[in-house]
C-alpha cells in the first residue's frame, strides 16, 4: 500500500522541457504495469515538444487550462474535462495555447509497441 499525496510531493521538470513542471505520484515500478502517474502544469505558451514512446501508451486528463495535442499530426483541443490516449509509438505534442497554466494529470501504462 502507498498513499501519498500531490500537495506533499516535490515537484521536478519534465523530461522534454524543464520549464514545465510535473508532481510524480507513483513512480516506475510501484504498481506495474503503470509506468507513472502524475500531474504536470504547463506555464503559458510551453510546449512538450513531439516524441513517442515505444512500449508506454500514456493517458492524460485536462484539469484546467486550454491547450491542443498534436498526435500523428493531427490536433486536438484541450480543455478541462477532455481525457486523451495515446498509444505507444505515437508521435505527440502537448502545447499550452491559454493565458493561464494548462494543468494535465495523466499515467503511462506499459504495453507492447503496435
Amino acid at each position: 500500500m502507498k498513499y501519498t499525496s500531490l500537495h506533499r510531493q516535490v515537484a521536478t521538470s519534465v523530461s522534454h522541457n524543464g520549464a514545465i513542471a510535473k508532481t510524480v505520484l507513483l513512480a516506475p515500478g510501484e504498481a506495474e504495469p503503470v509506468i507513472q502517474f502524475a500531474q504536470a502544469t504547463f506555464p503559458p505558451g510551453q510546449i512538450a515538444p513531439s516524441h513517442a514512446h515505444g512500449d508506454m501508451a500514456e493517458v492524460f486528463f485536462v484539469e484546467s487550462g486550454w491547450g491542443e495535442i498534436a498526435i500523428e499530426g493531427q490536433v486536438h483541443r484541450l480543455e478541462p474535462g477532455v481525457c486523451v490516449l495515446v498509444e505507444p509509438q505515437e508521435r505527440h505534442e502537448v502545447r499550452n495555447t491559454g493565458t493561464e497554466p494548462l494543468v494535465l494529470t495523466y499515467f503511462g501504462v506499459r504495453s507492447p509497441a503496435r
